[in-house]
């Protein structure tokens, strides 16, 4: 925030008495990404044999120094890496050791420089091993594979700056068997079949970090969503699942897509796809323009809508806006979860309301030792993190009122479109549009412990 109070974790000063510092921590994932360049595209090519789990890959990576670079330090998985090529030449000296790919230059490249890494590379893809979240990355399925990379695994299956605040451009090329359709992060711009295989080649312009970059592959149906003039909506699903859950399930979400643009603003990518897995998911994910969910999540009853509303809200709020580094994640949870909480209301069911009563009484049941806007690595997805974001949004609507509310977001969502975000930009946007401090209501929902009781409803 910008004027008078406390001082904020990202260092800006606010409007008031208070002077005591609101803890923080650090980077929380400082061993993954490079903040010494910055990537600017992403040329990814791979001949992926789904029985096997091997792919046979070439990367290249266009980037440019924001410091004086002696070496460049890419994350990358156990592959065997066969050519490094600096430039288009061979740059004399690399390491592949612990996950890092280092480069070095003849000379140290100066602040400014523009350079390309090629990578070639083979192997089986392992996921990345994590004590908090599970393995996170490329993932064999029994037919084909996933990626679920959030939040440090993109390298399990190519090199990058795995950083979230890092994003690019991205074209992806996957090479399988022509019985398998393949999906990934973007607008399908070729499809070329051959003998026993077919290259799908996937754009996508908007900038996207490392994470949320995803390869799909199965024995899918393809299927389209939305009609003519709505956002291009698709579908990869297992035969096995259509001819009535799956269409029943989804037949919402372009009207979801609809509401969502008129709350949160026009949706900030060419178009969306969904993917079922034959395999289940303990929770769906998030990719950049499309998610995936479990064959689990297609019951025949919309029994996982609040998820595909949840899912669809992440498209604005962790892949347009997208966190500049891992401490602000409620900004993408706490929203996204609010976007349940709108959907609902807004299609006929329990209002936001009733549902953050019904939050707040669960949390109240739960340990108060947690901070919203800085939880720590162990906590990154805490379900905490979730619902007391989703709260601070519906006290912000209550104080506010529903029309600045929505207007507070469309600003938002358009000011940091294809963008990084942090907390206190958050905050500042907020506190420009109210007619009083909102110093000591953001102090009490994010950076305390205690639970704050939810502001009296508007009679």
């Amino acid at each position: 925030m910008n004027r008078g109070g406390p001082s904020l974790p990202d260092g800006d000063s606010g409007r008031g008495a208070e002077t005591a510092e609101v803890p923080r921590h650090g980077d929380y994932l400082p061993q993954y990404g490079d903040r010494r360049f910055r990537a600017l595209a992403y040329d990814l090519a791979l001949n992926c044999v789904p029985h096997t789990g091997r792919i046979t890959a070439r990367a290249t990576v266009s980037a440019v120094a924001r410091e004086p670079l002696p070496e460049i330090v890419l994350n990358l998985g156990r592959f065997r890496i066969s050519k490094v090529l600096l430039d288009g030449a061979n740059p004399g000296r690399y390491t592949h050791r612990g996950d890092k790919l280092r480069i070095r230059p003849p000379r140290p490249l100066p602040v400014g420089t523009p350079f390309t890494v090629e990578v070639r590379y083979a192997g089986v893809p392992r996921p990345i091993r994590s004590r908090q979240w599970g393995e996170l990355g490329w993932e064999q399925l029994a037919e084909g594979s996933l990626v679920a990379s959030q939040p440090h695994g993109a390298h399990s299956w190519y090199p990058c700056n795995d950083r979230p605040a890092d994003k690019a451009r991205y074209r992806i090329a996957i090479t399988a068997p022509t019985p398998y359709a393949v999906v990934a992060n973007g607008r399908l711009v070729s499809r070329t079949v051959s003998a026993s295989t077919t290259t799908w080649v996937y754009d996508q312009p908007a900038p996207m970090a490392a994470y949320l970059a995803t390869v799909q592959i199965g024995p899918y149906a393809l299927v389209a969503l939305a009609g003519p003039g709505a956002v291009p909506q698709r579908a990869a699903v297992p035969p096995a699942l259509l001819g009535g859950r799956f269409e029943h399930d989804f037949a919402r979400q372009p009207q979801m897509m609809e509401l969502f643009q008129d709350f949160f603003g026009p949706y900030p990518f060419d178009e969306y796809a969904v993917v079922v897995t034959p395999d289940e998911l303990e929770v769906p994910v998030e990719a950049q323009g499309l998610s995936v969910f479990g064959a689990n999540h297609i019951d025949g009853r919309r029994g996982s809508e609040r998820l595909i509303a949840h899912e669809l809200a992440h498209q604005w709020f962790g892949n347009s806006l997208t966190a500049a580094d891992w401490r602000h994640i409620w900004l993408h949870e706490g929203f996204a979860k609010y976007a349940e909480w709108l959907w609902s209301e807004l299609s006929g069911g329990p209002g936001a309301a009733v549902l953050a009563d019904r939050a707040r009484g669960r949390l109240a049941l739960m340990p108060r030792d947690i901070l919203i806007a800085d939880p720590g690595p162990e906590r990154l997805f805490d379900e905490r993190v979730y619902e007391r974001g989703a709260l601070t949004l519906h006290a912000l609507r209550t104080l506010l009122g529903l029309e600045a509310f929505g207007a507070l977001l469309r600003e938002w969502t358009t000011e940091h479109r294809h963008g990084s975000v942090r907390t206190d930009q958050f905050l500042a946007l907020a506190e420009r549009g109210s007619p009083r401090s909102l110093d000591r209501f953001f102090r009490a929902w994010l950076y305390e412990r205690e639970l704050p009781e939810l502001p009296d409803q508007p009679s």
